[in-house]
């Protein structure tokens, strides 16, 4: 197969995968909402949303590493003008507030991270400070691989999930407001979405 056929199929996969990762997220981020149509079991039905989501997600970063060895024919340079060692520090300065707060985040989630719950609380822990930390923090780590391979194209292109992560923060917060109703609007007033709002406080 032509070599830029195959970088070509492998940027649009990746599109492709990053498309379907938000789509299968805002769906996994909706039980409340389903489960008026078809009862409790919309939890269940959201849980593997959300694992087919994660499997787009893997895909799309097995795509950057691709993207190394079939980039795409652009005047873009394939590599910074710096050595190899310089983007890994950045790399590293990038991953190290980014997974913090999505470990802290995961953390104080808990199951709900992955397996939506019925029963489950309004968060506490770092969502009294923020109400999207899981997503800040992982959101970084796309320029954390991109830096890590050492390409300008794939820093670049990385921004393409920064709206893809706000538009899932958004799906979760309709759906936790008919979850949790004047309890979740009163949060949203008192925690920032990203960034901290002064004398934040919460009513969990």
């Amino acid at each position: 197969m032509d070599v830029n056929l195959i970088a070509w199929l492998n940027v649009i996969v990746l599109i492709l995968s990053a498309l379907l990762c938000l789509f299968f997220y805002a769906k996994s981020a909706g039980p409340a909402a389903l489960e008026r149509r078809i009862g409790e079991r919309a939890y269940r039905r959201c849980a593997w949303y959300r694992v087919i989501a994660s499997v787009f997600m893997t895909i799309a970063s097995l795509n950057y590493v691709v993207y190394v060895f079939y980039p795409l024919p652009i005047s873009l340079p394939r590599t910074f003008p710096w050595d190899w060692w310089v983007s890994a520090l950045i790399a590293v300065l990038i991953a190290i507030p980014g997974g913090y707060l999505w470990l802290r985040g995961m953390k104080d989630a808990g199951k709900e991270t992955m397996i939506p719950e019925k029963g489950h609380t309004l968060y506490s822990g770092i969502y009294r400070t923020i109400r999207h930390p899981q997503a800040l923090g992982e959101v970084t780590f796309w320029w954390v691989i991109a830096f890590l391979l050492h390409s300008p194209f794939l820093v670049l292109v990385s921004f393409i999930w920064l709206p893809i992560f706000a538009l899932m923060c958004l799906a979760e917060e309709r759906d936790l407001v008919i979850r949790y109703g004047q309890a979740y609007e009163d949060y949203k007033r008192n925690t920032g979405f990203v960034i901290p709002k002064r004398q934040a406080t919460s009513n969990q």
